[in-house]
Formats: C-alpha cells, structure tokens, sequence
C-alpha cells in the first residue's frame, strides 16, 4: 500500500509498510496539519467579518454594514430603500438619515423638521420625506440649512411651509457638506413662478362659503383663493355693502383680487377690497343700478403674497 503522506512535508520521513517506524513523522505532520487549519480557520473569520452575505451564517446575525467601502460598475435590480414610518406626531421630527432614505410622517399639529447623522462632507447624502397635511392649519418649520431651492416653492415664507389644502406632499433633501447647507426639491407641486400654461393655484387651493344672515355679515375662508355667495337680503339702488374676510392666510402686505363672477344682473356691482391685515380683509360690494336689488351675488377672490423687502 502507498503511503498517502507526502514525504515533503515531513523532511523524508514518513512510515514504511511492514517494519517499526520513526513516530517523529507522524508527529510533524500533525503539526503541518494543525498548522494549516489554523490558517484555514484565521481566513474563514477573516471572511465572515468582512463578506457581504444573502442570509445570517448559521449562530449568527446577519451584518451587510459596509463602514463606507466603495461598491462600483455594480448593475443593480429590484432594489429598494428602507422606508421609515414615523408616525402621527407635532413638534420637532428628527429625520435620522442613517435609519434610511425614505421617511414618512402625518401632522397631528405644526411640525418642525431637523436632520441627524448626513454623510461626512465630501459625499452627498439624499433623504426623501413624505408628510401628510391632516389640516391646512398645520405648518412645516425647516431648519436654517434648508437655504438653496426654496425659490418657488408653494407657501414657503422664511423656512415655514403652509398649504393650500390637505393631502400627501413629497420633498427631498440633499447635502454635500454634512448638513451644513441641504437643497430641498418640492416633489409633487409644481414651483410658482414657472413657465406653465396658466398662472394661479392649482386644484385644492380653494374654496367656498355662503354668507349668513345679511350682506354685512363676516364670512371665514381659510384658502388661498375661493367663492364667496353673499346673501339674498336686499341692497339699495347706489348704495354700498362692507362684511369682513376672515383667512388666515392673508399678510398685512399682500395683494387681493376680487370680481363678480355670477348671481348677479349685468352691469350692476361693483366689488373692491381695503382694510388688509393680517388674516382679514374688508369686502365692499356697490349697487350702482337705478334700483334695489335682492341676489344672492357670488363673488371669486384670489391672495397674492407680496412682501416689502
């Protein structure tokens, strides 16, 4: 029978077949072997601490941390961010950057967005947060290193963000320098400003109310642009009509329009506003007809912010 020891390992020692032999072969390669699955088990470690795996090794815990190694010429598919769901909440809501890269968050009460652990500067960090708006009332504060993209963005006013109506709005944010300044891109409004087909509000900035009793009671809107029917009661021939706005929207610098859009007989009224502070405006509405009229006049207002510096 040959010898399945290979002499080489043992300095040309090894056991001959039908006579005493020399044990000290025996014992290095032992030691050769030992040796050996000592490497062998130094590079098996070596690879469970530092591989990329598709599930846990057996009696451990799956760990893909990747400590910022480079992954390049990679053609990836099916893939998918880690979606962090953060509740119904007001106050301060910290997007923690490390936990992923798509957070989503509903208002109980006016928020006020703060970022935590961005990429290093020198790598560009990217977070996509989706807020649910439950009532207009609700605001979005953001930080003062959300300074670069703000231009345009549907009712910004020095990093406060207030909205035409309830719903779901995306933003992203992205830094290159750790946070200290954060472009923000609004994802699913158009900017005000931009080259579209018509300049106004879009669909949900609006809305409606009747007037109560008489042509001089107050009415409350809270909407950017919208309908006011004023009531039926009778206005004398040239006489004129004032009732208050109520909308919290309005600013003490800001611009109001207002027309007779319908309910009303041609070439009768006029309607114009003054008296504009902060979340009112006063409404006058002018018969300059020959004749008393009693309609249920329908008039369509619009709030252009403006400011003064």
């Amino acid at each position: 029978m040959t010898s399945s020891i290979n002499p080489n390992d043992i300095d040309g020692t090894y056991p001959v077949a039908g006579q005493d032999n020399d044990s000290q072969g025996f014992r290095d390669n032992f030691t050769n072997t030992k040796t050996n699955f000592q490497y062998a088990s130094a590079e098996i470690t070596d690879l469970q601490n530092k591989a990329i795996l598709k599930a846990a090794l057996t009696g451990t815990t799956l760990d893909n941390d990747m400590a910022g190694s480079p992954l390049t010429s990679a053609d990836i598919a099916n893939f998918s961010a880690n979606r962090v769901a953060l509740g119904t909440t007001s106050g301060t809501v910290t997007i923690n950057y490390a936990t992923g890269h798509y957070q989503t968050v509903t208002t109980a009460g006016a928020i006020s967005l703060a970022f935590a652990n961005f990429p290093a500067a020198g790598a560009a960090g990217l977070v996509r947060v989706q807020i649910t708006v439950s009532d207009v009332s609700h605001t979005v504060t953001l930080p003062v290193a959300v300074s670069v993209g703000t231009t345009g963005i549907q009712g910004y006013s020095s990093n406060v963000i207030t909205f035409q109506a309830t719903g779901t709005y995306e933003f992203e944010f992205v830094t290159n320098d750790g946070g200290a300044s954060v472009t923000i891109f609004d994802l699913n409004r158009p900017l005000l400003g931009s080259n579209q087909a018509q300049i106004g509000y879009a669909t949900g900035a609006g809305g409606t109310v009747i007037q109560a009793t008489n042509k001089s009671t107050g009415v409350t809107l809270n909407t950017l642009c919208g309908q006011i029917t004023m009531n039926s009661a009778a206005l004398a021939a040239a006489a004129e009509v004032s009732f208050t706005l109520t909308n919290s929207f309005i600013t003490a610098t800001d611009v109001l329009i207002v027309n007779v859009a319908s309910g009303a007989t041609a070439a009768t009224y006029t309607a114009t506003i003054d008296a504009v502070a902060a979340g009112s405006a006063r409404i006058t509405v002018g018969n300059y007809s020959a004749s008393s009229q009693s309609e249920a006049v329908v008039l369509n207002f619009v709030v252009i912010n403006a400011v003064i510096n």
